[in-house]
């Protein structure tokens, strides 16, 4: 099944990858080490270095850490709220901390995926674990705002999500890549469900203190786990193969984005991310406000949309692949988006609320995935890393500018404003898709 993206831009453009052209010269460079994964996994094994694990097992071990890194996350996040205010932070002050931590994450992003290209992912899974748990440790003995604000820092480099993606993307065959990374965000996601039950148990009988020593508890696990379990090297081209060497590579990035069919969709995934993460934002307000949702019922609602999500990333997507091109599910995705925030517009309840996620939750969820598995294709297999940071770089972007945007909508236009945005932007974007990737 063809699984190229195809940019018609003075002509066809090949998204998978480089240029035929440019395959050429790797190959030479890298001495035939640019096989198809599937050739590759037979070799695999012997840059494992010592531990030898086979790649299930190296796979296995990624979703346990990640759903570790999920836990863990949702618990602080869960926690952070009630410290804060134990600490005499206000709720624009509040404000001020999350966009510190979402700054701080657009920062880092790129420059994690970096470190991960040239290190490997076992230094790179190490580095977001150390930086999680020295968060969370922090966080652990915060008795200031200062100390608060500082224990946002460390989070520059915590994006284990962000190098899971970058060890499935080695390991998995191309072909099985957005089901590969689909079920990633499965085991995130249960994570995601689980964190605030834990959170809100121990907060009530322990603390916030202690919650937040639980999440780096469970980090500090996840880095033994890393040390036993991954492999030095995960990609099947040697790190130093990768054009230049350092970290802060400014050419390297600005050539990793310009590569053919990144720029654009780079562009789908902020013009598209726009609406949904001004939504998300005013999330809590909304089902509060407008909705008069109480806190138990808020959190069944949460829970009702993580457990679609699961579904979307952890079966639909890896069914659509086998039997659709990528194109087709990101054109097709986008049109139902499209629909599905018009629908959003015209919510009334809470019930409608719920029948209108469906088709929402299906559209960003094949939407994401697929863009993201379209972008490791639109580079050399030595700087996919790079090209994931940018990726989470984008998200970080959209959240750091969603609040406050969120907020002057829900304030000035009302919910339905948001319904409309998304009809309007993600609308244009679907033309351009059709226009794009006509076959």
């Amino acid at each position: 099944m063809n699984q190229e993206f195809t940019v018609r831009a003075r002509g066809k453009t090949s998204v998978d990858k480089y240029s035929q052209q440019e395959k050429m010269e790797d190959k030479e460079q890298t001495t035939n080490s640019e096989q198809t994964l599937s050739d590759s996994k037979q070799s695999l094994p012997e840059t494992h270095g010592s531990n030898g694990y086979s790649i299930r097992t190296i796979v296995f071990v990624t979703h346990f850490n990640i759903f570790l890194y999920s836990t863990c996350f949702w618990i602080q996040l869960g926690t952070l709220p009630y410290l804060s205010k134990k600490l005499g932070v206000d709720p624009v002050m509040f404000g001020y901390l999350q966009t510190t931590f979402a700054v701080v994450q657009l920062m880092g992003g790129p420059l994690y995926g970096r470190f991960g290209d040239l290190f490997g992912c076992r230094a790179a899974m190490m580095l977001a674990f150390i930086a999680s748990s020295t968060t969370y440790l922090l966080l652990a003995f915060a008795n200031s705002i200062p100390l608060l604000f500082i224990s946002r820092l460390p989070s520059i480099f915590m994006h284990a999500m962000q190098g899971g993606q970058m060890i499935v993307t080695d390991v998995v065959d191309t072909s099985d890549r957005a089901g590969a990374l689909g079920k990633l965000g499965v085991s995130y996601g249960i994570g995601m469900v689980i964190g605030p039950f834990i959170g809100g148990l121990v907060t009530k009988f322990l603390g916030e203190q202690t919650a937040a020593f639980a999440s780096f508890s469970g980090s500090v696990l996840s880095i033994l786990l890393v040390l036993r379990f991954i492999p030095t090297h995960t990609k099947h081209v040697h790190p130093s193969e990768s054009s230049g060497q350092s970290v802060f590579d400014v050419k390297k990035f600005l050539s990793i984005i310009v590569a053919p069919g990144a720029l654009f969709l780079l562009g789908i995934r902020i013009a598209a991310g726009i609406p949904i993460g001004v939504f998300q934002s005013m999330f809590s307000v909304v089902a509060l406000e407008t909705f008069k949702l109480p806190a138990d019922q808020n959190g069944y609602l949460m829970s009702y949309i993580g457990i679609l999500t699961m579904i979307v990333q952890g079966v639909g997507v890896g069914v659509l692949t086998k039997k659709y091109s990528e194109n087709s599910i990101l054109k097709w995705a986008a049109f139902i988006l499209t629909w599905a925030y018009l629908l959003l517009a015209y919510v009334t309840d809470i019930l409608q609320l719920c029948l209108v996620c469906v088709p929402l939750v299906m559209g960003l969820a094949s939407k994401n995935i697929v863009i993201s598995s379209g972008l490791t294709r639109t580079v050399s297999d030595a700087d996919t890393g790079a090209m994931l940071g940018l990726n989470m770089a984008v998200n970080s972007l959209i959240r750091s500018v969603s609040p406050t945007i969120g907020g002057i909508m829900l304030s000035k236009f009302g919910f339905a404003s948001f319904g409309y945005l998304g009809f309007v932007m993600t609308g244009l974007v679907t033309c351009i898709i059709f226009l794009k990737l006509r076959d």
